[in-house]
């Protein structure tokens, strides 16, 4: 009964008449205490006067709280720019009664507009301790009223600094939170045994299974500003092991109008725990190289394609083209942004390996920039099957890059994989020699071809991340090809960062490269996963070790033999020297490897790749025998 009375008196707020009363009144004790405080609270003054004045003080009173709105706060959720508009109106209020005074004795009026300076300041005074105070104390009623009916959970908050206050006055200022503070953790030892706002600072050491038993503590939130990934992993670690939920401050940048609300604070991501710092471009030039233009994205149903449709799609585009031949994918992405109320954007259903198709897709719209997503990319799938790896990777990008030259477009970005660097798989290796037809053509046109090359990106479809969430999700165990395999990583949203840079800075025949930080361990990776989902390794879920799979390379690498690389203007973004290919003799082979078809034998197939690029040594898969004839 009780908590549903305290329910509906919640839903309600005091009107703002109430509010702008309650002030006035104060305003008003305030003025007597005044003068009884200057008399030494003694009767020393006309207390007729004083009677006489407050009309008039009441009526600066309404012209100083009306001029700054402070009655339009709601007192429950008062906070500190409240606080300072009270000050600002008491302040108004002073200077109103400080110039009436002073023109009332140069021009001798009435006494009425008369009032001591020292009354005036110490009614200033007065009032802000007042109105503040009282605000306060129904705030902290109202959160204690509410708070003693709502299970709340005990957290500390993770940095004692701006960052920390500001998230701890987010938790005071919301009464439905279900929070309740109860420390602070810092690696600051200055700080560490001290307390603020009555709360006891902690190292991180301190913070010990006894402490959280004691304290029943449930959760920790991170707020450190800018934080370092690697820092954050241990600390998360460490929490982890005592049963403690982790949540993080999201960046200032993403506060909704610079103000953190609780609703923001979020569970602990496993892109927050890379070990490095997020890749930030922030390039001007990107608007005038997007500006009016016709924008071609093949493959942009998939995980890249669509981000990089997403994020063109912020510019002043003149049309943008979407093609995939996923219908359902494709249609949801057509989906999204007609709910956006974005316009001129065209679906379009159509294989890159049809060559008349594109060459009427082309000719319709007549595109300016192409981005070349589509490809397959899966290594075991394309390992079973090299005549469909090399009729989309390779036969689909030369028709694209062809009919681009064609059609006279100003750039042609093509999407490529490390895995293109000294390839041990079908895969790679067909992405590679997608790399070598479009350096072939960087002369032999209008066209500017650019290559971006990077490493695995989180959470794309078939990725590593969505597999470790189902597996968890299904109990267990998570699988691991090998022990010591490691991968480069990167968020789908920076991997398009740097697409969407590549075409702003390139000048063609480019391979741009990521400065992607340290390789991650898959099998850190996977525990970091299960730590996440709040259970335990190896006693909740554990990991299978099952062995490497055709073509899988333990180390990946961003560069091949004989290449290095020069510094852009981004100090993440490099360009690879390839070394200097026979553009005659390469683009003969590659004709000639387009000359396969689906009677062709696999192993046919990958020897004819393997002649193209000798660095393709294969590894675990049954196209070793073609390195052993070498």
């Amino acid at each position: 009964m009780i908590s549903k009375l305290l329910h509906k008196v919640s839903q309600k707020y005091a009107p703002k008449w109430l509010v702008l009363l309650f002030d006035l009144l104060i305003v008003v004790i305030t003025f007597i205490l005044a003068y009884f405080i200057r008399y030494n609270f003694k009767l020393g003054f006309n207390f007729n006067l004083v009677i006489e004045q407050i009309p008039y003080v009441l009526l600066a009173a309404l012209i100083s709280f009306l001029a700054v709105r402070s009655h339009r706060a709601v007192v429950r959720f008062t906070g500190f720019k409240d606080i300072i508009n009270i000050i600002i109106g008491a302040n108004i209020l002073a200077t109103i009664l400080i110039v009436s005074t002073f023109f009332s004795r140069k021009f001798n009026y009435d006494e009425l507009f008369d009032v001591p300076g020292s009354i005036i300041y110490i009614h200033l005074l007065l009032n802000v301790a007042f109105i503040i105070g009282f605000k306060l104390f129904i705030k902290s009623l109202y959160n204690t009223l509410t708070n003693d009916y709502l299970p709340t959970k005990n957290v500390l908050i993770f940095g004692a600094g701006s960052s920390g206050m500001i998230t701890y006055d987010a938790i005071s200022n919301d009464p439905q939170n279900h929070y309740q503070v109860i420390g602070f953790i810092d690696d600051n030892e200055s700080k560490v045994g001290k307390k603020i706002n009555l709360l006891p600072v902690y190292n991180l050491k301190r913070i010990t299974p006894e402490l959280v038993l004691k304290n029943t503590i449930e959760e920790v939130i991170v707020s450190i500003q800018n934080i370092d990934p690697t820092r954050l992993l241990q600390i998360t670690g460490y929490l982890f092991d005592l049963g403690l939920l982790v949540k993080i401050v999201p960046p200032l940048q993403s506060w909704i109008d610079g103000d953190l609300s609780i609703g923001q604070i979020k569970n602990v991501n496993i892109e927050d725990l890379l070990g490095r710092d997020p890749i930030s471009i922030i390039n001007p030039a990107l608007i005038d190289e997007y500006e009016n233009k016709i924008i071609l994205i093949t493959g942009a149903a998939g995980s890249i394609g669509s981000e990089i449709s997403r994020k063109v799609s912020r510019y002043n585009y003149k049309k943008l083209i979407l093609l995939d031949n996923a219908e359902s994918a494709l249609y949801d992405l057509q989906q999204e942004f007609k709910q956006r109320g974005l316009e001129n954007i065209e679906a379009i259903i159509a294989d890159v390996r049809n060559r008349t198709r594109i060459d009427q897709i082309f000719n319709q719209y007549k595109p300016k920039v192409v981005f070349h997503a589509a490809a397959y990319k899966h290594v075991p799938l394309m390992e079973n099957n090299p005549f469909e790896a090399v009729s989309v990777n390779i036969g689909g990008t030369s028709n694209v890059a062809d009919i681009s030259v064609k059609h006279i477009v100003d750039k042609f970005v093509l999407i490529s994989t490390d895995k293109a660097v000294n390839p041990t798989n079908v895969m790679g290796a067909t992405k590679r020699i997608a790399e070598l037809y479009v350096t072939c053509l960087k002369e032999k046109g209008h066209t500017k071809f650019i290559t971006t090359r990077f490493g695995n990106v989180l959470g794309s479809n078939g990725s590593v991340i969505p597999l470790f969430k189902k597996q968890i999700e299904n109990g267990g165990p998570l699988t691991v090809t090998h022990k010591d395999i490691m991968r480069y990583f990167m968020t789908i949203p920076e991997a398009c960062q740097l697409v969407l840079e590549a075409a702003a800075m390139g000048n063609g025949g480019e391979i741009f490269v990521f400065d992607m930080g340290e390789p991650v361990k898959i099998f850190n990776l996977a525990t970091n996963m299960i730590i996440l989902s709040g259970l335990r390794y190896p006693e909740d879920i554990d990991i299978k070790i099952t062995g490497l799979r055709p073509g899988e390379k333990i180390y990946e690498e961003l560069l091949a033999n004989g290449e290095n690389t020069t510094k852009t203007y981004h100090e993440k973004i490099m360009i690879a020297k390839s070394r200097p290919i026979d553009i005659i003799n390469v683009e003969k082979q590659i004709n000639k490897l387009s000359t396969v078809n689906s009677l062709t034998q696999p192993l046919e197939i990958v020897s004819f790749i393997k002649t193209l690029i000798p660095e393709y040594i294969s590894n675990n898969s049954t196209y070793e025998v073609l390195d052993n004839k070498k």
